[in-house]
């Protein structure tokens, strides 16, 4: 099995990492809205201090990315990291290469300080969530709500 190298996205990966998270909201069935979701890309590639976008390398092409942003919680001890999105485009599934991806973020997180990862899957993508509970997360058997705020009403999706 060969191996996928990760780097922090720069600003200048926009493009690139854009076009790839259209194609993952398609295939998971996630709403992109332009207006909520570039903000918060280019956010994230311009603030590491909000967490940071991995870009998956194999043979040094693209071929997938992780996004990962800091979150605060007295339960979880408080600043942990929330995998946000995992992406591999079709041609490089199948290789082992999604444990690796969740193996790479882990080693992000903790060099970061973070204790603890958490992530949501979507109840409709079983194959990632056995993905997850191979590697080590577990279900929490919680719910997700979400509750747009006011100005942000159709910005969230439920």
């Amino acid at each position: 099995m060969s191996e996928i190298k990760v780097r922090v996205a720069q600003p200048a990966d926009f493009p690139q990492l854009i076009a790839m998270v259209r194609d993952f909201y398609v295939e998971d069935q996630i709403p992109y809205i332009a207006e909520r979701v570039e903000p918060g890309l280019h956010t994230l590639l311009d603030e590491p201090s909000c967490g940071a976008a991995l870009l998956l390398l194999a043979d040094d092409q693209v071929v997938g990315y992780i996004t990962l942003g800091w979150c605060f919680s007295v339960e979880q001890g408080g600043r942990f990291v929330l995998l946000d999105e995992l992406y591999l485009g079709p041609a490089a599934r199948g290789r082992g290469w999604g444990r690796q991806a969740l193996a790479l973020a882990r080693d992000w997180a903790a060099g970061q300080g973070a204790a603890v990862i958490r992530l949501e899957v979507n109840h409709h993508n079983a194959k990632a969530k056995a993905l997850y509970l191979s590697a080590g997360y577990r279900d929490d058997e919680r719910d997700i709500l979400t509750l747009a705020l006011s100005g942000a009403a159709g910005r969230l999706h439920s």
